[in-house]
């Protein structure tokens, strides 16, 4: 009686395992169906515009085969934009305005959010939090406004009148991302570099910003997505091949009326998004690491 009544807890313990393993594995295999059904939804447009870049004009107004094949692989479309004098120009157009739109926003940002999260003054959590908010003003509605605002400075059609509206989509949410980094910084660092006499710009270039590079990293890439692939502005205030940036260049350049030249614009697409992905590709660990630092701190 005594051995039954001391086998069956351990019964018990194994079959409750046993469940536990086999609820664990159907949880498994949900999440990574649901995860399958995600990357092919996410994958299908660049694969099609990968197949479509490598298509011909004639096959592909043919359409004697599926879409998503190619009968006969071609580089030319790839070969003629970057042979084309525009596109070269719209791509750096494109390098200008995104590299003065990172360093100046960056600039602002970072010396933001180190007053804001460490030199506390009166409102400053409150000042912070609008400061987010701003980022959530849809685009749509402020372009308008922004138009006046260019038309009278005289900077219509003029490819820096992006640097002036750029960091405006870029600062508030930067400036967001190194509030939460800096505010994980122990203070003791800061403390210990005001008792030693570091005045707090010093603090802020020796002590704060090589600890907080993974989050300057991840709000700079942020930067760079958010100027790289902005498509209303340009195409509300620049009108001339010379002053257009990449977004709007390749829709402009490659649309005649109701003539699209779809492998072309595909193609240059597809080269356009690539700096973005690289960037992505070689520095995903600092984009997460600063985007999740805020999240504990001590």
């Amino acid at each position: 009686m005594s051995v039954a009544t001391a086998a069956s807890p351990a019964l018990a313990a194994r079959r409750h395992s046993h469940s536990l393993a086999r609820q664990r594995r159907w949880a498994l295999r949900g999440s990574y169906a649901a995860l399958g059904v995600f990357v092919v939804m996410f994958l299908a447009p660049p694969f099609y515009m990968l197949v479509t870049s490598l298509k011909t004009s004639a096959e592909i107004s043919e359409q004697r085969t599926s879409p998503w094949l190619v009968a006969h692989p071609t580089l030319r479309n790839f070969l003629d934009l970057i042979a084309n004098d525009h596109y070269r120009m719209f791509f750096f157009n494109s390098v200008k305005v995104t590299v003065c739109v990172v360093a100046v926003s960056m600039v602002i940002s970072v010396l933001g959010a180190f007053a804001l999260a460490r030199m506390r003054f009166f409102g400053s959590s409150v000042l912070a939090t609008g400061i987010f908010l701003t980022y959530l003003i849809p685009d749509s509605l402020l372009f308008i406004p922004f138009f006046r605002i260019v038309g009278s400075l005289g900077l219509i059609n003029n490819a820096w009148v992006l640097l002036l509206i750029y960091p405006t989509l870029a600062v508030p949410f930067c400036t967001w991302i190194m509030i939460g980094y800096f505010a994980s910084i122990p203070k003791e660092l800061d403390e210990a570099a005001l008792i030693d006499g570091a005045s707090w710009l010093q603090i802020l270039w020796r002590v704060f910003i090589p600890v907080a590079m993974p989050g300057i990293i991840a709000a700079t890439i942020f930067a760079f997505t958010v100027s790289w692939g902005q498509f209303i502005y340009p195409l509300a205030y620049l009108y001339s091949a010379d002053q257009m940036v990449l977004t709007v260049g390749i829709v402009s350049d490659l649309i005649r009326g109701d003539v699209f030249e779809w492998g072309k614009i595909m193609a240059g697409s597809l080269m356009a998004a690539a700096p973005p992905v690289v960037i992505y590709a070689f520095l995903m660990d600092y984009y997460i690491a600063g985007l999740t630092a805020g999240a504990t701190k001590g």
